[in-house]
Formats: C-alpha cells, sequence, structure tokens
C-alpha cells in the first residue's frame, strides 16, 4: 500500500489525469443509462425498421447523406434540431424513431434533443453508418 502512496505522491500529475479519466467515464456510464434514447445494433434496427415501420432520421450533413443513406431515411440535419425544426418528422412522434449519424456520437445529441421535444420511442443506432456498412447493410445514394 506503501509504495501505490509513494507512486501517487512522486507523480501527482498522472494521477490527476487518471482520475479525470476515470470521473468522465463514469460520468458518461451514468448519462447513458439516464438517458431515455436506447442504443440499438444494426440487427435491432432492422428488426424495428422491418416488424415496427421504424423510421430512420439521419443527422448528418448533405455531403455525407449524399455518399449512402440507409433506404428510406429522412435527413433531418443536426442544426435543425437545434433549431427546433422537426415538422418533417412531427407526425411520426408516436411511431419508433431510429437516430443515425456517422459513428453513434452526434445522434446521442440529437435523441436526447427528440426526447425533449415529446418524442416517446427513441432509439440511437450503434455505430452508426459505419457500423452498418461494415456489416454490409444496404446504402442508397438517391
Amino acid at each position: 500500500m506503501q509504495e501505490y502512496l509513494d507512486f501517487l505522491e512522486a507523480n501527482q500529475v498522472l494521477a490527476i489525469i487518471w482520475l479525470a479519466i476515470f470521473g468522465a467515464v463514469i460520468f458518461v456510464s451514468i448519462k447513458a443509462s439516464v438517458s431515455g434514447a436506447k442504443k440499438i445494433s444494426h440487427q435491432q434496427a432492422t428488426l424495428l425498421m422491418n416488424r415496427e415501420n421504424a423510421v430512420v432520421v439521419d443527422v448528418r450533413g448533405d455531403a455525407e447523406f449524399k455518399q449512402g443513406h440507409i433506404i428510406g431515411s429522412k435527413q433531418v440535419p443536426l442544426s435543425k434540431f437545434k433549431n427546433n425544426e422537426l415538422s418533417s418528422i412531427e407526425k411520426h412522434k408516436d411511431s419508433p424513431i431510429i437516430v443515425v449519424c456517422n459513428t453513434g456520437m452526434t445522434s446521442t445529441q440529437a435523441c436526447q434533443m427528440l426526447l425533449k421535444a415529446g418524442f416517446s420511442n427513441v432509439h440511437n443506432l450503434q455505430g452508426g453508418i459505419t457500423e452498418w456498412r461494415s456489416a454490409n447493410l444496404p446504402l442508397t445514394k438517391k
């Protein structure tokens, strides 16, 4: 035990950095578990789309969307979420919504905004389009 205390005393900056990282991991974990949006895999997303007619909302920009998107998805850039311009998906408030971005990080923010706007059944595609593409699932450029 004394060795640990000696190490921490000799490497205070390293110890502070380690504690900050540890705290950040705990914070993100708690925030994710409290969030109303559910993280789903591409298999679960496919089931939701086929069985419950889930609406896929792509929050990426125009250039990324044109490079390939999930068939039938609606593009609503994150900027529209921030300006509360959700009229294009307002009629789907009670339907399952799957929010998609490149890696699943930006869509987390969009999911939180949807929940605040009154959407009840919000899902975040884990890994985003990158994961979807790596699973060889279909994308369209139309």
